[in-house]
């Protein structure tokens, strides 16, 4: 798409769903424009897609980003008890809340979620799907290492410049650290004077493991899935491996595969233009085409080529 003039600073809003709770959601770019919604992963907030998501609505997309339940300005649940089928329920809120399906990028938890509502729910929630830097199985050992560095900090900060230290340490690859106000977006400062983690620590106790007992329902989502489909991996990413993406291709044979070689699990926040130039050519086939290609057909389908890369070892 062209280049659109549109203001940078985004719409601000929140959206009831289930349990008396409320989503905080940003929008940007031109109300009548096709929509992109992003979904963060777990531990995230919606600024992770910030930058993505500026990009895209000055190249002529409206984008929404929001907050999980327990996560970043969006409400918490008084008993700490989160479960799997409430995100999926809020992410078709979201969806549900637009005049038209929304293309459906997501992240790691925002991209099991998406799975999920997109091979199971009919009429289809989403005009397509982004899968980023995750499939229906995933390694454990990424897993874990994200999980660890979520608990490591229960007592929070003294200042953001020890919070930064923190973070780069988790996130050596990063060439550019997030500044100040991109952190304190991040965090929050409790009673006590000290930065915490902008989520709930109580997801860590429900949600943090739920997905390891539904991956057989993922790949059986992912074989249900009837719009196009694309998964952008990071070429030195701990979550997902070969073989994790071998089998999602083997489930989904029309599914597109694109590798941002130098980046990690972490893919936007690694190298926003990079992302941005993966994920654009699939938004512009969508432009062109309304449907998805009929099973079996080739890679280029209905939807017009897409450029792939090789994985890096």
């Amino acid at each position: 798409m062209e280049s659109h003039a549109v203001s940078s600073a985004p719409t601000l809003s929140q959206l009831p769903v289930g349990e008396d709770l409320r989503l905080a959601l940003e929008t940007r770019g031109r109300a009548d424009a096709p929509t992109v919604v992003f979904a963060h992963g777990f531990g995230q907030s919606r600024h992770a897609w910030t930058r993505a998501a500026e990009t895209l609505a000055a190249h002529g997309w409206r984008t929404i980003t929001f907050d999980a339940r327990g996560h970043g300005d969006s409400e918490r649940l008084p008993d700490g008890c989160y479960r799997l089928e409430q995100f999926v329920d809020d992410l078709l809120a979201v969806a549900h809340s637009l005049d038209a399906p929304p293309v459906l990028v997501g992240a790691s938890m925002g991209g099991l979620l998406g799975l999920i509502a997109a091979g199971e729910i009919r009429p289809d929630p989403f005009r397509a799907l982004v899968l980023v830097d995750i499939t229906p199985r995933w390694e454990a050992a990424g897993v874990e290492r994200m999980l660890a560095f979520m608990r490591a900090h229960p007592q929070g900060f003294d200042s953001l410049d020890e919070a930064a230290e923190q973070v780069a340490a988790y996130l050596p690859q990063r060439r550019r650290r997030k500044d100040r106000y991109e952190l304190a977006q991040l965090l929050q400062r409790g009673d006590d004077g000290r930065l915490r983690w902008h989520w709930d620590p109580a997801l860590l106790d429900t949600i943090a493991h739920e997905g390891e007992r539904h991956q057989q329902r993922l790949l059986d989502a992912a074989r249900k899935i009837d719009v196009p489909l694309l998964l952008v991996s990071g070429g030195r990413s701990d979550f997902v491996s070969d073989a994790t993406v071998g089998e999602f291709l083997a489930v989904a044979p029309n599914a597109r595969h694109v590798v941002v070689p130098h980046a990690t699990h972490t893919l936007a926040g690694d190298d926003n233009d990079a992302f941005i130039a993966a994920v654009e050519p699939f938004l512009h086939t969508l432009a062109r085409a309304s449907l998805p290609p009929p099973a079996g057909e080739g890679a280029e389908g209905g939807w017009g080529p897409i450029p792939l890369e090789t994985r890096s070892s």
